[in-house]
Formats: C-alpha cells, sequence, structure tokens
C-alpha cells in the first residue's frame, strides 16, 4: 500500500511540473463591437463599407519567453489597393497590455507591443509576416513577440497582464485611427488545478483499489 501512495504522490509531482512547463494557447476573437466608441464604417463619401472583423490565435512557449499569434482579418484593407477608397487602410495593428481604468472612463490601455505601422517592436529579430489576400479584402499576419521587446516595456512585464486577461489587440484604420476591430484576451487559469487534484483523487482511488486486491488476507 505505501508502495502504491508512493506512486500515487510522484505521478501527482511528474503531472505538476508538465502541467507548469506546457505552452498557453489564447483563441481571441476581433470586432468592431470590442472597440470603446460605435463603429459604422463607411468611405469617404458616407457610403457604407462591411464591417471588418477577424480571429487570433497567440501561443506563449514552455519558457514564458516569448509568444507567436497568427491573425486573420477581413474587411481592412493591408495593402491600400483591395480597394479604390482609403477609409478601411490598415495603417497600425498593436497588441496594448496593462491594468484597465474604472468605469467610466474609456476602457483603453497602452500599446506595449506594435507589429505593424507605428510603434513597430518586433524587432529582436523582425517575425513579422503580413500577407494580404489575393482575392477580397484582408489579409493575414503572423509574427512572435519575444522576452526583450515591447514598446518602453517588455514581454516578461506584460505577461501577467496576458495571462489575467487585461491585454487586447487591435487593428486601426484610416477611418478609425484609434481601432477599428479589437479583440479582448481571455484570463487564463491558474495552471491545472482542478485537473491536478481530479488526477489525485483518480490515482489515489486507483491505488486504494490496487492495494486492496494485492494484500494478504489475514485469517
Amino acid at each position: 500500500m505505501k508502495a502504491s501512495f508512493a506512486i500515487l504522490a510522484g505521478a501527482i509531482a511528474l503531472a505538476a511540473s508538465t502541467s507548469a512547463e506546457a505552452s498557453i494557447t489564447i483563441n481571441v476573437n476581433l470586432t468592431t463591437g470590442q472597440e470603446t466608441i460605435p463603429i459604422v464604417p463607411t468611405t469617404t463619401t458616407g457610403a457604407p463599407r462591411p464591417i471588418a472583423f477577424g480571429n487570433a490565435t497567440f501561443v506563449i512557449n514552455d519558457a514564458m519567453t516569448a509568444m507567436t499569434m497568427f491573425v486573420t482579418v477581413f474587411n481592412i484593407d493591408f495593402n491600400g489597393t483591395q480597394t479604390a477608397d482609403i477609409n478601411d487602410n490598415l495603417v497600425n495593428a498593436h497588441i496594448h497590455s496593462g491594468v484597465f481604468p474604472a468605469p467610466p472612463a474609456a476602457q483603453n490601455l497602452p500599446v506595449t507591443w506594435g507589429f505593424f505601422g507605428s510603434p513597430f517592436n518586433d524587432n529582436n529579430p523582425n517575425d513579422v509576416v503580413v500577407t494580404p489576400f489575393t482575392t477580397g479584402v484582408g489579409g493575414t499576419i503572423s509574427g512572435k513577440w519575444d522576452a526583450p521587446e515591447g514598446n518602453n516595456t517588455t514581454f516578461i512585464a506584460q505577461l501577467p497582464n496576458i495571462l489575467a486577461g487585461r491585454a487586447y489587440i487591435n487593428f486601426h484604420t484610416v477611418q478609425f485611427p484609434s481601432g477599428e476591430i479589437r479583440g479582448l484576451f481571455t484570463a487564463v487559469p491558474e495552471p491545472s488545478s482542478w485537473a491536478m487534484m481530479l488526477l489525485g483523487f483518480g490515482l489515489m482511488g486507483f491505488a486504494v483499489r490496487r492495494g486492496r486486491r494485492t494484500e494478504p488476507v489475514v485469517a
């Protein structure tokens, strides 16, 4: 029985160490409704234009020293030639993070990492790849926020805000220089606390059952 519980303790310790070193994936939806001002996209002549939207995937590496991203955006002109009008032209794109101000103040955060336009902080090294759609309006963009990079900050300094959901990505256009679409990060749960508890109970039950089968019966 003692050996079973020793195996249990070792398995839990191993699972905990594996959990602590696992990469973290955060999926984000970008919409106009998440911006702090009403977004009514129009052309320069006032005609309506399609509403922009997108999705993004962020992966924080095992060592917690970098975060890669892959973003797809629709109905924002990535190179200035996808539509005839300039209002939908992409001018800047950033990640913002920090501590949200209390309402009724606007829920905006400072730029902490720029990856398109200005400021541009993916420079150690430059990992950005921008691919405009060959058909339609929009494109994809990928990059990696490495440990020392940032706009008067670093990835390491902003990691607690990112994990706590105090961050967002947004894309700025000619018509909406403060941001046309935004995607709020969701908070990341504490590392597998519930999973570890359930694993522990499951392994304990297995150990008890195994002990009952293998211990001799004393007459």
